[in-house]
């Protein structure tokens, strides 16, 4: 049984983290989170110790690895603002834990310079959950364009839309410089897929890029993609509306639709499973995914330029 501390244990995706680690047989011993609204915990670890500060959070890590092995933390589950994710992987591996960070695992480029350095000091490694690439039929679509013509360049429209309520804007996911933007908060994992699948990242043209809907063109080594990402419970198409549905996501691959609406549940498990097996994905495999969503972030909208989504209509 490993020991587990949790930074983010309100969070939306924190859940899935419990689970995960509850699922795999090991046990959070340490949560933390600036909010007291963790009533979740009692179904998972109501003997973990909680803290709403992070300097008595800090202390008690620091306590648990003076003391004898089976009390030492030895990974640290990271479901913090995207923002933070940086600085509590760095606390995660000079505490002498492995960390498990949430996506996007930093917001920009060159913060995974700064964290190989970390890793070399510490002798501690940084996974992440790249839950996409567990996916059945994400493995088997790999599988067909592995078996395709090396020179082929498939046609790609990827299509997610989440919407979300007044609160979202109020929230940190709202802001920007904490969140990354739509693009980076919602789209980071469609992004790593797409790289996971079609290769090496080539090209991106942005066409909108607004607070609630982003969408552009991305070129990979095996791909021609165009891609489009909204908040906005009307661009849920009306047909799903109706169902009561706010969320829709598509990918068509070569004008065939990529069905992997199911088998989400327990991926978060898998991937914990794989990272305990010494098989988790590094802070190399997060490179292709940052590189995108940072050269989006940054780019300015060039809205005719490229082919375009169809949600946009005629260029």
């Amino acid at each position: 049984m490993e020991n587990f501390a949790l930074i983010g244990a309100a969070g939306y995706i924190a859940p899935r983290h419990m689970a995960a680690i509850r699922d795999t047989g090991n046990r959070v011993v340490a949560a933390l989170d600036p909010s007291d609204s963790v009533g979740i915990m009692d179904s998972y670890f109501p003997d973990a110790h909680f803290f709403t500060e992070f300097e008595r959070f800090d202390r008690h890590i620091d306590k648990l690895r003076r003391s004898a092995d089976a009390e030492k933390v030895n990974y640290i589950s990271v479901c913090s603002p995207n923002y933070l994710h940086d600085s509590h992987m760095r606390f995660a591996l000079r505490s002498g834990a492995d960390a498990i960070c949430e996506k996007p695992l930093v917001l920009n480029p060159w913060n995974l310079e700064a964290l190989l350095d970390v890793e070399r000091d510490s002798g501690h490694k940084i996974h992440t959950i790249l839950q996409l690439r567990l996916h059945p039929a994400i493995i088997a679509l790999k599988q067909q364009i592995a078996s395709a013509r090396k020179d082929t360049k498939h046609e790609v429209d990827l299509t997610y839309v989440t919407s979300r309520g007044r609160w979202y804007s109020q929230s940190w996911k709202g802001d920007d410089r904490k969140a990354g933007g739509i693009a980076t908060n919602i789209g980071v994992h469609f992004f790593d897929m797409l790289h996971f699948i079609f290769g090496g990242f080539q090209e991106q043209i942005v066409h909108v890029s607004e607070h609630d809907r982003a969408a552009g063109y991305l070129e990979y080594e095996h791909a021609r993609v165009r891609w489009f990402l909204s908040l906005d419970i009307d661009d849920v198409p009306a047909e799903e509306r109706v169902k009561g549905l706010r969320t829709f996501r598509s990918i068509t691959v070569d004008g065939s639709e990529i069905e992997f609406s199911g088998g989400f549940t327990d991926l978060h498990t898998r991937s914990y499973e794989e990272i305990l097996a010494g098989r988790g994905f590094g802070l190399e495999a997060n490179r292709s995914a940052i590189d995108v969503v940072s050269a989006i972030r940054n780019g300015a909208a060039e809205p005719g330029r490229g082919d375009r989504h169809r949600a946009l209509g005629a260029g």
